[in-house]
Order: C-alpha cells, then structure tokens, then sequence
C-alpha cells in the first residue's frame, strides 16, 4: 500500500523515531510503513490520521483502486 507518510512527517521536521513516539510505535514500525513493506493496522492508520489531521484515505493510498481506472 503506497503512502504519504513520509512526506508528512519531513514537512514537520520530525524523525522517524518522532512518529514512532507520538504514534506509540517501534521506529521500524515506521520504517517499514513508510517503504510499503507493511501495512499498518487499522488502530495504527487512525492514529496516524489524527496526528496529522487527516483521514486515513488521505495518508494511505490503494493501489487496487489506482490501476482499476
């Protein structure tokens, strides 16, 4: 699942470890969210939603639905 979490995050100058914090997550949780190679649970994504003010569709992009058009 593609996302943009780490463009968020670098536009508020905070580290991986930050976001890891602040979400109450390991900083290879984070890592590995944000290079696709994990999909976060849905307790995790409305966390994130909320740290940056956002819906979770805002953040996380489908891929499914992006080559279905």
């Amino acid at each position: 699942m593609k996302n943009r979490l780490k463009d968020l995050r670098t536009e508020r100058n905070w580290t991986q470890a930050d976001l890891a914090q602040f979400a109450g997550v390991s900083r290879q949780t984070i890592n590995a969210v944000e290079k696709g190679k994990f999909d976060p649970s849905l307790p995790l994504a409305f966390r994130l939603a909320r740290l940056f003010d956002l819906t979770i569709e805002e953040i996380f992009l489908d891929e499914a639905d992006q080559t279905a058009g």
